[in-house]
């Protein structure tokens, strides 16, 4: 069955313990929430990730690789050479030829002889004359290709017909980028095996790029192995090797002071070991255990991109893989999918994340609205990615509708980065906070589930934002009162001294779909105006409303953005989750 439980995560902690209050009080911990590192199919190493989350002082990372590429799902693990474009199962591999330097010669041609003696079809002859290297690269469907290197094995066919130290057979591998260590500027790692020339292996780095010269004997088909991992970490042994993607494949033929290179390669196989089920998880934390004796200030938690229906984030202590058996790496956009998946990441204790929610059909704010309203929050959605991007302004146009619905969902900032270079110029930045008794699993998704988050645009604010009532924290909550007016306090730390915060509030009338227009007003008060980085307002419930806080900076942009608070005056007809009922 699609939805069975193929593997847990229920693995020891990385990085620094999670320590909760002795008194019980809430604290702000800052958190990435959608990340994706050398499981997925970006340039991005955890290291890279790390790197940043340090740098700019971020307490958690929660590591949302794609499930199915996590698990290589539906991965290509055989490559045939049958010509440019050959499928498997409706879905492509192509190569594509490039020269690089002076060849006065360079041919590659799809040949039924000399072929593998294993193996049927054609293969792939190279030929060069000069001082450079025709070069084929690979591509593949959804890229289907690009997962970690972790556990991955190469082997590759070959015929040396013309070979020596000129003339060499070579295949690159290309994995993640990573911050500058060992002496070494940050950048992308490379590995350059080079075939031919030599009588025994031998290794050697420069900076960046790795060069393994293997020995092969001429004028006999030979089956060579690769397996990258380990040859990356002999030669940085300062790296985690493991923390590398298959970014980038190519085979070439080289040819220095015009020595004709020829050479006929078949079959390239990639094996990958440990991908089923909680095998996946397991190496994915090994991984991240590694990371931790590097970056031991941030606390990294294990997390899924669920991929083949509308993306959902899973945030839990129980993160388990879905059981993929017999479906294709194809997404499934329906309402019904993305239901019943969020009924399976519930069933394991976990939260669901409604992932770049403008996406597809529902790319207007009303569009997506009236979906929230009709589907029941998509069958019991969790958390919805507000803070995306460019799309902010049309996300917290969803938010007030919902708001104004009570649909009672906790609004994060996304990250989204595949890269792990610079997290604060990208265009996905926002990082999330949340009020929470510790940096431990459960305690963060209390507070999510709670509501008690707000998330930041780290190029222009890096404080935290709270409401209260009567001292109690109250942001995402829900108070149900019949007193006319309702003290409430927003509090900011570290706010630009130019900057203001914006306080909009609405009517809680459960319009549903025939409204889709937010019932809104807002004021502004400047940060000078704040006493003690608060500001104290009186809110008249009437028959339902609900107030946010945005922060904005000097230039008026958006730096910051809170949760709604309820203030109503007899609970909706769903009622209201436990974990947001304010006590007046």
């Amino acid at each position: 069955m699609l939805l069975a439980a193929i593997g847990s995560a229920g693995l020891p902690l990385s990085a620094k313990a999670a320590v909760a209050n002795s008194n019980g009080a809430l604290s702000p911990v800052t958190m990435a929430m959608h990340l994706h590192a050398s499981f997925s199919e970006g340039v991005g190493s955890m290291a890279g990730h790390l790197d940043q989350a340090t740098k700019l002082g971020v307490d958690v990372v929660w590591w949302t690789d794609h499930d199915f590429r996590l698990m290589a799902h539906g991965y290509r693990t055989a490559v045939g050479f049958e010509g440019m474009e050959e499928t498997q199962d409706g879905r492509w591999w192509r190569w594509a030829e490039a020269k690089e330097g002076t060849l006065s010669e360079a041919s590659g041609r799809f040949v039924t002889e000399p072929r593998s003696p294993d193996e049927p079809g054609k293969a792939l002859a190279l030929n060069a004359v000069g001082d450079g290297t025709l070069w084929y690269t690979a591509s593949a469907w959804n890229s289907t290709y690009n997962t970690s290197l972790a556990d991955t094995t190469l082997s590759l066919d070959v015929l040396a017909q013309e070979v020596g130290p000129d003339a060499q057979l070579v295949l690159e591998v290309l994995g993640s980028h990573h911050p500058a260590t060992g002496g070494r500027p940050a950048g992308q790692y490379r590995v350059e095996y080079r075939i031919g020339g030599v009588n025994k292996l031998q290794r050697s780095a420069n900076g960046l790029v790795g060069t393994v010269r293997m020995p092969i004997p001429k004028g006999e088909w030979t089956r060579l192995t690769f397996a990258p991992v380990q040859d990356i970490a002999a030669l940085w042994p300062d790296l985690n090797a493991g923390d590398n993607s298959l970014f980038r494949l190519r085979i070439g033929v080289r040819s220095a002071n015009s020595t004709p290179a020829a050479f006929v390669v078949d079959r390239l196989r990639i094996g990958r070991a440990r991908r089923a089920g909680g095998d996946a998880l397991a190496l994915r934390q090994e991984i991240m255990d590694r990371n931790a004796e590097r970056f031991p200030d941030v606390v990294q938690r294990s997390a899924l991109e669920v991929s083949l229906t509308r993306h959902l984030n899973w945030f839990g202590e129980n993160v388990v893989l879905p059981d993929y058996s017999g479906k294709p790496p194809v997404k499934d956009p329906s309402e019904a999918l993305a239901k019943q998946m969020v009924a399976f990441i519930h069933s394991h204790g976990g939260l669901a994340s409604y992932n770049h929610p403008l996406e597809g059909e529902l790319n207007t704010p009303q569009k997506l609205a009236a979906a929230l309203i009709t589907s029941g929050r998509l069958g019991g959605v969790d958390i919805v990615e507000i803070g995306c991007g460019m799309a902010l302004p049309k996300l917290l146009h969803v938010l007030d509708v919902s708001a104004r619905n009570a649909l009672f969902f906790t609004g994060t900032g996304v990250s989204d980065d595949h890269v792990g270079k610079d997290w604060v110029n990208q265009k996905t930045n926002w990082i999330t906070g949340v009020w929470a008794g510790s940096s431990g699993t459960a305690d963060l998704l209390g507070a999510l589930r709670g509501g008690r988050a707000w998330f930041t645009d780290p190029r222009r604010w890096r404080g935290s934002l709270e409401a209260t009532v009567n001292g109690a924290s109250a942001m995402g909550g829900v108070l149900l009162s019949s007193a006319k007016k309702v003290p409430l306090t927003i509090t900011v730390t570290d706010a630009p001294a130019d900057g203001t915060i914006e306080l909009v509030s609405g009517v809680v009338d459960y319009a549903g779909t025939g409204q889709l227009d937010p019932a809104t007003t807002s004021r502004s008060v400047r940060v000078a105006e704040l006493t003690g980085g608060r500001w104290n307002l009186d809110v008249e419930p009437g028959r339902g409303s609900f107030v946010r806080a945005v922060m904005r900076d000097g230039s008026g942009e958006v730096a910051g953005v809170g949760n709604p608070t309820w203030l109503l005056p007899e609970p909706p007809a769903g009622g209201v989750p436990r974990e947001r009922v304010l006590l007046g």
